[in-house]
């Protein structure tokens, strides 16, 4: 009885020692698995004890935790201990030691996001706003109340370029009226010279005389061709001149007129600040507003020579264009009455002005199928 109580000792005894050898193997086996470094170790105290298990164990489920575009090399994980203010801090940065991520990288919001609405709005207000002093200050100069600013001169230039385009209208007018009135006398006379020519063949003893008028009448109808271009060409020269060139001009002084009251708008609002009191609530307005009475004040400058320009190149070119024009119109009319054939033709070679044969607009019947 005895031997047998000594081996069940015995056995009792060495199972403890196979459980420290077991778990000394998977020990061993979990070192070699995962490989130590210095992000790994856990330190421990003087006695022996872990120190901060709590930290460690906090680090080890928020990395778990962390989403898979965010590894260790862009994120530094702190923790401080119950007693400390901060209960945990997320710092994006490289961790010491950690591998580097090629393909990800820190999430980067941008301190103001621009909104497309707010801008649009912003534009409105500052449109409407620049409305509103305009129209001030034109309802201010129509009552007589408000000061505007007057460069004699150019006023003086512009007022003649408008009634002078008043007046080319009119003469364009009655130049498409006499082209219209001289082509339906030339249609008619082509008609009576085919209907004296018929009757010169029919009537025997009325031959010649007849003859002698189919004649005239043909002579009459081409000369009156060759005017009637001549006239058209007249016409279309002057239209170009009226209708794009001087235009174009008025059109640069439209936005010249536009800019001046622009000027006086904002000039008005700095003299009415100007006359008011200085103190911390008008200073910035009355900076503001020079600010934006020297940037109109710019634009009215640039405009004005820009119409200063143009109308001088307008004068030259209406000019010349007109000179040539007038010399055509006077010598073709001339050559035309005084029954000059050669001088009528002359003057439209001079001009270099082809004549259009009468039914060369109409397509042919090839074009037609």
């Amino acid at each position: 009885m005895s031997e047998r109580s000594n081996e069940s000792t015995t056995l009792d005894e060495s199972h403890p020692a196979a459980e420290e050898v077991q778990s000394d193997s998977e020990e061993g086996a979990m070192a070699q698995e995962s490989p130590r470094n210095s992000a790994a170790e856990i330190p421990v105290t003087s006695n022996g004890q872990l120190e901060d298990s709590h930290e460690h164990s906090f680090n080890r489920d928020l990395k778990r935790s962390l989403p898979v575009g965010l590894g260790l090399s862009e994120t530094k994980i702190t923790s401080h201990g119950f007693d400390s203010t901060k209960e945990g801090v997320v710092e994006a940065g490289p961790f010491p030691g950690g591998r580097a991520q090629q393909k990800s990288g820190p999430v980067v919001l941008a301190d103001e996001v621009k909104n497309p609405a707010m801008e649009k709005l912003e534009l409105v207000r500052k449109w409407s706003l620049n409305t509103y002093k305009c129209t001030r200050q034109i309802i201010s100069e129509k009552l007589g109340r408000g000061s505007r600013t007057v460069d004699l001169e150019l006023e003086a230039q512009i007022d003649i370029l408008r009634d002078n385009k008043k007046k080319y209208e009119n003469i364009l007018r009655l130049a498409q009226t006499l082209s219209t009135q001289l082509f339906q006398m030339v249609h008619t006379q082509r008609q009576l010279g085919d209907a004296f020519a018929d009757l010169s063949l029919k009537s025997l003893e009325l031959h010649e005389e007849f003859g002698y008028n189919a004649d005239t009448q043909k002579l009459l109808a081409k000369n009156g061709e060759t005017l009637l271009g001549a006239i058209n060409f007249f016409i279309a020269s002057v239209t170009t001149l009226v209708n794009k060139t001087i235009e174009d001009t008025l059109l640069t002084v439209k936005q010249y007129e536009s800019a001046r009251i622009e000027y006086d708008a904002y000039r008005t609002d700095l003299e009415e600040l100007n006359l008011g009191p200085r103190d911390a609530n008008t200073l910035p307005k009355i900076e503001q507003s020079q600010q934006l009475f020297q940037v109109h004040k710019e634009k009215y400058d640039k405009m004005r020579n820009d119409v200063s320009i143009k109308l001088k190149f307008l004068e030259e070119n209406k000019v010349k264009v007109l000179h040539n024009q007038l010399v055509l119109f006077h010598n073709a009319i001339a050559a035309y009455f005084a029954g000059n054939q050669k001088q009528l033709e002359q003057t439209l070679k001079q001009f270099h002005i082809k004549l259009k044969t009468p039914g060369a607009d109409a397509p042919s019947w090839l074009e037609e199928q």
